[in-house]
């Protein structure tokens, strides 16, 4: 029973996520961009996991958003990188501070993704280049400073029912 609760808890704040993620509510974005509150949710997931439950946790959410948005090119791919990427750090190892180490990490992470897609839309070659790198360097800046800033908002929830999760089942 308590397993289904967790993935239930799990599962709902994905769907969360994914309700949230085309939402603009007034303070919740900057230049028309908000938070990529997806990458967050792989964040919190990746940070005290294995790199494989990472990277297709990243994945998995990456094809749900393929799904409500462009599969062209896939967000799959840059989740799926930022899990890979967050479950490489092994936070709980090398770093203390909760709530300015997860704003950080997000804030690369963001980064990074918007990077790849940024890449990946210039190798599909259906729009033009500059385009693509004078609307990149805009989304990105807003998209970091967004997520990171509301990170914690969804990693401190989530990681505490992990935790109690954790030691329930030990």
């Amino acid at each position: 029973m308590l397993h289904l609760l967790d993935w239930g808890v799990t599962i709902g704040s994905v769907l969360l996520c994914l309700l949230l993620l085309p939402t603009r509510l007034p303070g919740m974005e900057l230049l028309g961009i908000g938070p990529n509150w997806l990458l967050i949710w792989v964040v919190a997931w990746s940070v005290k996991r294995s790199v494989w439950a990472g990277t297709f946790a990243g994945i998995v959410l990456g094809l749900l958003q393929d799904a409500i948005t462009s599969p062209h090119p896939s967000h799959a791919i840059t989740l799926g990188l930022v899990g890979f990427l967050t479950g490489l750090l092994q936070k709980q190892r090398f770093i203390q501070e909760d709530f300015i180490s997860i704003a950080l990490i997000v804030f690369g992470m963001a980064i990074l993704a918007e990077t790849v897609f940024g890449l990946l839309l210039t190798l599909a070659g259906d729009r033009q280049t500059e385009y693509i790198w004078a609307y990149y360097q805009r989304v990105t800046l807003a998209s970091a400073i967004l997520s990171s800033l509301w990170a914690p908002v969804l990693y401190y929830p989530l990681n505490s029912w992990w935790q109690r999760m954790k030691m329930l089942e030990s």
